[in-house]
């Protein structure tokens, strides 16, 4: 079984960090649905190869559910046309959060 092609870059400011994660098309839903079930998301872009902007989800507390269906609808219409992609995840920023993502690998 493959591993996603994960290449987590994370960039931090005084009240967000930025992480962008590289996933082949057919791994973009799990790995959107992973990274919203994790919490302190934010926001979350998905860009193509190129770097440009496929869909852009702002997330609040308390989205979830049926407000996401046509969301994932989307979500899952990109992955069917995208080999490859990224996806620059927008998190809110608290201390320690930056010792955990480095703990991951």
């Amino acid at each position: 079984m493959s591993h996603e092609e994960e290449v987590p870059r994370i960039e931090s400011g005084p009240r967000s960090r930025r992480e962008e994660h590289r996933v082949r098309g057919d791994q973009l839903v799990s790995k959107v649905k992973e990274l919203i079930h994790e919490g302190n998301v934010r926001r979350i872009t998905i860009k193509n190869e190129e770097g440009k902007t496929l869909i852009e989800i702002p997330l609040t507390l308390g989205v979830m559910g049926a407000v996401l269906l046509p969301v994932w609808a989307g979500i899952g219409a990109i992955a069917a046309l995208v080999t490859n992609c990224s996806i620059e995840v927008e998190r809110e920023g608290e201390d320690g959060e930056e010792e955990d993502a480095d703990a991951e690998e």
